[in-house]
């Protein structure tokens, strides 16, 4: 068995193959259905999020499982082999716990150590508990990343002050209409006339770095009203002017400053749309929403500024320098993490050769204690017999005890070896015969 990733993410592809590979929530449970049933695969979990598209799986044989799940993505995207297979990467055990470590802990972020990506992991591990899809191994592994994001996030300042994906749309806004008067600076949004386009996680985010950048009034576009409602319930200090996405022309028309995040599927605004609109000399446009939610040829209409998540490069690598001096804290965590998990790992290797001693045992203790109590007579009484089987299985485990524990402590896979090689001589153990033998049910 070995534990393997394979995936894509904002440093290997861009948002227009990304967003092809984004599985939306309606779809998810016949994407695991479709990995469950590939033979190769033993335990799989999906990690999908705006910036990244990840399968993590325990499979029989390395290279055929990875070539199972890129089928799998071939088929999901529709894409290619030539045109997804380049933007596409894949880890095997080690590499790929590390990965899995690192990802949580935000250390794989466009904004490193931003926080949602924690949440989305949280989420991951649920996803595959409600699907079945986890067993012990996986279970562990992703559980165990978990606890790793958020002891990265207790024991260093990684988290500290880290801005997130709806931050740096914020920013990037705030740097363009800095650099259109001629500054190289942000700028406050005062006096942008804001609308937000979706009411969900990322546009919560949104509103709240909104507020703290100047802007005090803005538009909130949704499909139902009373979502947008209760989010502007939240911010009282902001005036909010909930609306239902049907007014998102008139909403393009009155602004100069639009951000989008909806779960929509196909973009919402495109260029057909916009040069319809009488609207501002200048539109500024900033979609982080993945599938995107504004058509790439949007940017080809007069008076257009459109970006997308893409874009946010621009802002993050100016605030990079400073945050990689902290991730090299992260990485001695991460590195200690990947070892005790490993040391787990290989644990396992024990389990056959412990059972297989454990059965021969509890074989020859049955066969005598039956012997004995034959000769005990009929005078002897049940519960003298039960009293006597206790003592028997005790004496069993008391002799297992030191080596099981032996067996199972962290050591290297060479003494490992040895020391299993030695129990399964000196006991005549057959493992392998034992690992073919059918379960009873």
């Amino acid at each position: 068995m070995h534990i393997a990733v394979v995936g894509l993410s904002h440093r290997t592809a861009p948002v227009e193959v990304r967003e092809k590979l984004s599985i939306p929530e309606e779809l998810v449970e016949n994407s695991f259905n479709n990995l469950k049933k590939i033979d190769q695969i033993l335990e799989v979990s999906i990690l999908s999020t705006c910036n990244r598209l990840e399968i993590y799986s325990l499979v029989k044989d390395p290279q055929l499982g990875i070539e199972a799940i890129k089928s799998f993505l071939l088929e999901f995207s529709g894409l290619e082999d030539e045109i997804l297979s380049p933007h596409l990467f894949n880890f095997v055990q080690e590499k790929a716990v590390s990965h899995v470590m690192r990802v949580s802990a935000g250390l794989d972020s466009l904004v490193l150590g931003e926080g949602q990506i924690l949440s989305q992991v949280k989420k991951m591990v649920r996803l595959g508990q409600d699907h079945q899809s986890l067993g012990p191994i996986l279970n562990r592994l992703l559980t165990q990343a978990v606890s790793t994001g958020k002891r990265v996030r207790s024991e260093t300042n990684l988290g500290t002050g880290a801005v997130s994906i709806s931050s740096a749309a914020v920013e990037l806004a705030q740097l363009k209409l800095g650099q259109a008067h001629g500054k190289d600076q942000l700028m406050t949004l005062e006096t942008e006339k804001v609308a937000v386009v979706g009411a969900g996680r990322m546009s919560r985010l949104l509103l709240q770095h909104l507020q703290s950048k100047g802007c005090c009034a803005l538009t909130l576009l949704n499909r139902t009203k009373k979502r947008a409602e209760d989010l502007s319930a939240a911010f009282p200090d902001i005036k909010i002017d909930c609306q239902l996405i049907d007014e998102l022309d008139n909403c393009l028309s009155l602004s100069t400053l639009v951000f989008t995040s909806t779960a929509a599927n196909e973009p919402i605004i495109d260029a057909e749309k916009l040069i319809k609109i009488d609207r501002k000399p200048l539109l500024r446009l900033i979609d982080i929403g993945v599938p995107r939610n504004i058509s790439s040829d949007a940017k080809s209409v007069s008076g257009i500024e459109s970006h997308d998540v893409d874009d946010l490069q621009e802002v993050v690598s100016r605030n990079q320098e400073a945050r990689q001096k902290l991730a090299l804290e992260a990485e001695g965590l991460i590195e200690e993490e990947c070892r005790i998990f490993l040391e787990w790992w290989d644990s396992l290797a024990a389990v056959p050769t412990i059972n297989c001693l454990r059965s021969g045992l509890e074989a020859i203790r049955k066969e005598e204690l039956q012997k004995a109590l034959s000769r005990m007579g009929p005078d002897f009484s049940a519960r003298e017999r039960k009293v006597v089987e206790a003592l028997s299985k005790g004496i069993i485990n008391k002799i297992l005890h030191t080596p099981v524990t032996k067996l199972r402590a962290p050591q290297s896979r060479n003494d490992r070896r040895d020391a299993l090689d030695v129990i399964e001589k000196l006991f005549n153990l057959d493992v392998s015969s034992s690992l073919n033998k059918p379960k009873n049910n």
